[in-house]
């Protein structure tokens, strides 16, 4: 597994945009960062404010689609059509 404190900005900004996404699972961010979801909650706590990662917390506990094992669909994703435009979790000016 990799330390947390060995990420880098731009991985953490990563994985916190990957966490806050309702379709990506956190075998996803599992698979891309080594992190298990036990790790991913503490760096959510770590870098978010208190009332952002509450409201984190209460959007993914119970969600399926964050969790292999529990979606209903096995193909496809959803795709934003901003997403293109993202970059590190900014939407880049047009």
């Amino acid at each position: 597994m990799k330390n947390l404190s060995s990420l880098t900005a731009i991985e953490i900004d990563r994985i916190i945009e990957m966490a806050w996404e309702d379709r990506t699972t956190f075998d996803a961010i599992k698979f891309q960062f080594r992190l298990s979801e036990k790790e991913v909650i503490q760096l959510m706590r770590r870098n978010l404010k208190v009332t952002s990662f509450k409201r984190w917390r209460k959007r993914v506990q119970g969600r399926s689609t964050k969790h292999q094992a529990k979606r209903e669909f096995s193909v496809g994703r959803f795709k934003c059509t901003r997403q293109r435009a993202i970059n590190n979790n900014k939407i880049a000016k047009r």
